[in-house]
């Protein structure tokens, strides 16, 4: 069964208004040249608070990339594969992630554009300044952004690039295996802890 429209690295228009139209395409490197100097800022910012240790620093750094993880598997999970009932719901489902399953090659609609991520991560950042300690703040909002740029860059070069490397070919290969065969299984992209946590990893082929 066929689980796409297109394998062409050209984009087809989804709007009529050119500046939506716009919004919605992206270079691969835009999430790096605007989140870089942000992550740079946070980890500078991490070394001036009060009471600044390495330990805290260190902890807050891998407990920062862990909650990444999980929110790249939830939101692809749980709201990206979500598709509503209504006409409206499923132009919208289209739109965030309904065109990149039917198109899954196109080149500039395979990371996040600026004019969502940016919002998303303004509300990450301050539910998290709602509920960290001063400490932990800077080093854990870096760490998020460094895991949301390794997903931008991994999933660009997964769908583009062919690798060498084991462990970056069994993850392309788990990552095209949720695009080509099984759409309801395997939902992390630049990690399978998710998947085999909640038991939405692919089974083993005999």
């Amino acid at each position: 069964m066929k689980n796409f429209v297109s394998d062409s690295k050209e984009s087809i228009r989804m709007f009529k208004s050119s500046l939506l139209e716009s919004l919605s395409k992206v270079h691969f490197s835009v999430p790096l040249i605007i989140y870089l100097p942000i992550i740079s800022y946070f980890l500078w910012k991490a070394f001036t608070v009060e009471n600044f240790s390495l330990l805290t620093f260190f902890l807050s750094i891998g407990c920062g990339l862990l909650f990444w993880t999980a929110t790249e598997y939830s939101l692809h999970r749980f709201v990206f594969h979500f598709v509503p009932q209504s006409k409206w719901g499923q132009r919208l489902h289209f739109i965030f992630h309904g065109v990149h399953h039917d198109y899954p090659s196109d080149r500039l609609r395979l990371v996040m554009p600026p004019s969502a991520s940016i919002p998303l991560a303004l509300g990450f950042y301050f539910l998290l300044k709602a509920i960290l300690p001063a400490t932990w703040l800077p080093s854990f909002f870096a760490a998020f952004l460094i895991g949301y740029l390794i997903y931008d860059m991994s999933h660009y070069a997964f769908h583009h690039l062919a690798f060498q490397n084991q462990l970056l070919k069994k993850m392309k290969q788990h990552h095209m295996r949720h695009h080509y065969h099984e759409p309801d299984k395997g939902y992390g992209v630049s990690s399978v802890l998710w998947d085999k946590i909640l038991d939405s990893d692919f089974k083993k082929q005999n």
